[in-house]
């Protein structure tokens, strides 16, 4: 589907889909997002129980990182 037409769709300007392109998501944001989004799940079910070793597909954490992940999503601290 051409992009003019996504846009139009959509209700966006397509000035917004290309300075997207010219500035991509990085491999960190990514990172960051898959985190936020594993501590928002853990929190959800058992908030006690997050911690600094609950990350995505089994990597283990930066407590300091996860706590400011934490800390941005009010979310229970992950330490």
């Amino acid at each position: 589907m051409p992009v003019a037409v996504s846009c139009r769709v959509l209700q966006l300007r397509r000035q917004h889909y290309y300075a997207r392109l010219a500035c991509p998501v990085t491999d960190t944001e990514l990172d960051e997002a898959y985190l936020a989004d594993a501590l928002c799940d853990a929190a959800a079910t058992a908030p006690s129980s997050v911690s600094t070793r609950t990350t995505p597909k089994g990597r283990r954490g930066d407590p300091a990182r996860l706590t400011r992940i934490a800390g941005t999503r009010s979310l229970p601290s992950a330490c």
